[in-house]
């Protein structure tokens, strides 16, 4: 609160913070907006038989990061999802091919290509995601086949129509977030996705004290959700922030006339490293057996089997299975985005060594050793946080899905600790207390 009371008394940061609502607005807008050729009567009325809870499946997640945009339809339907599917897609083929992880150590310019690539293939998946979500729509598979009709006219030339309208709200949305980074506070992509769920949070959890309409609500499972809630999110806030130091020496080398060098720090590694990812990875893949069975008939064993176990997030086949692919995913994706052997060469190259090991191999193996301690625990903590909505479901007895999931909170703590520490560092950029007098403030301009 004391750093946004200071970033309001800053003439520039007031006009960062104010842009940055503009966007956001401008964002919320574009998601009830439906698009040209969809029947906005009857997309409500299917809304309606299968009420605001959001499962965290694919489609889930999709209508999540959208804010709801998905299941309406809206010209922002696919929200910030191609654009994070696109962006992990990179990093994934940064592995497989070498030109792209030679662009990534070439610096700021690699980066910049990179994102190039990241541009094109997030207008290559929406087109893919919005034509999928529109033949499912017109299919009933969608909304669970309550409702049809949603698109009456499915003619090729109106379906191409809707695909290029989405497909350019999801370019539009990509440019919003670029200007958000650019010229406002924090990083736009994730403040999109930060108001997207809020914007569906809130009312959700209303709704369990409240009811429908007054009637069938519980106040006592309310207080509970809601005190749950605030502890895991402070309990999140606390991991996030953690680290585990690694003491770094570098030693002194004579360059000309001049020493450089011995210096102490240390290399800073998270306990959750793979951050989002591995929920987001985890669900995506066990709502793929889901949808196949929605395209099968009701009466078969396996569509039966899917439904009872795959398609049920408090079944014990669901929980294992979420809980293996969330430990892998753990491992999996910090092999990748942190590499031991390049950190220990980056680290010989400019004379620096962890006190008591040797550098190169030496420094490599333990990195490794570091890591695997690391996510070991981070994969724990990702279960716990994860795992909380379906043992309040259980325990509650709460028969739609809770508001909130080990992705939203995951993303709330996260977007909004990131964004505070930018605001707090842009803040001390204008405002500083002096070092000749204590307790006065001085400011810049």
């Amino acid at each position: 609160m004391r750093t946004l009371i200071q970033a309001l008394k800053t003439k520039e940061l007031r006009k960062k913070i104010l842009f940055v609502l503009f966007i956001i607005i401008i964002y919320r807008i574009g998601s009830f907006i439906p698009t040209p050729g969809v029947d906005y009567n009857i997309v409500n009325e299917c809304m309606a038989k299968i009420g605001s809870s959001t499962q965290e499946n694919f489609i889930g997640l999709v209508n999540l990061f959208s804010g709801g945009a998905m299941l309406q339809l809206s010209i922002f339907a696919l929200g910030v999802m191609p654009y994070i599917t696109a962006s992990i897609v990179v990093q994934l083929l940064r592995v497989v091919i070498p030109r792209f992880e030679a662009l990534h150590k070439e610096g700021q310019s690699g980066e910049a290509k990179l994102t190039q690539y990241t541009r094109y293939l997030t207008i290559g998946l929406a087109v893919l995601q919005s034509t999928t979500i529109l033949v499912t729509a017109r299919s009933g598979a969608l909304f669970n086949y309550q409702c049809d009709q949603v698109i009456p006219d499915g003619s090729v030339w109106n379906l191409v129509v809707m695909v290029l309208i989405m497909t350019g709200g999801t370019g539009f949305i990509m440019w919003m977030a670029e200007l958000v980074t650019d010229k406002g506070i924090g990083q736009g992509m994730s403040i999109l996705i930060f108001m997207s769920i809020c914007s569906g949070f809130l009312p959700q959890l209303w709704e369990i004290g409240y009811g429908t309409n007054g009637t069938d609500g519980n106040w006592g499972k309310f207080a509970i959700v809601v005190s749950v809630l605030v502890v895991i999110l402070i309990f999140v806030d606390f991991v996030e922030l953690c680290q585990r130091r690694v003491p770094v020496q570098y030693t002194r080398r004579m360059i000309g006339r001049k020493m450089y060098g011995g210096s102490s720090t240390y290399l800073p590694l998270k306990i959750n490293m793979s951050g989002v990812i591995p929920p987001i990875f985890a669900s995506s893949i066990l709502a793929i057996p889901t949808l196949i069975a929605q395209f099968g008939k009701s009466d078969q064993s396996w569509v039966k089997w899917i439904n009872n176990n795959l398609a049920n997030t408090t079944s014990v086949w669901y929980i294992a299975l979420y809980a293996l692919m969330i430990v892998f995913f753990c491992f999996f994706y910090t092999s990748i985005t942190f590499n031991p052997d390049e950190t220990a060469d980056n680290m010989k190259q400019y004379g620096g060594f962890i006190p008591g090991i040797r550098a190169g191999n030496a420094t490599s193996r333990y990195l490794t050793y570091v890591m695997n301690r690391l996510n070991t625990v981070g994969a724990v903590y990702l279960l716990f946080v994860a795992l909380i909505p379906t043992v309040l479901i259980m325990a509650l007895g709460l028969n739609a899905q809770l508001p909130f999931g080990g992705t939203t909170i995951l993303i709330i703590a996260g977007v909004g600790l990131d964004t505070l520490r930018q605001a707090k560092a842009q803040t001390e950029q204008f405002q500083y207390t002096g070092f000749l007098l204590e307790n006065v403030d001085h400011k810049e301009g």
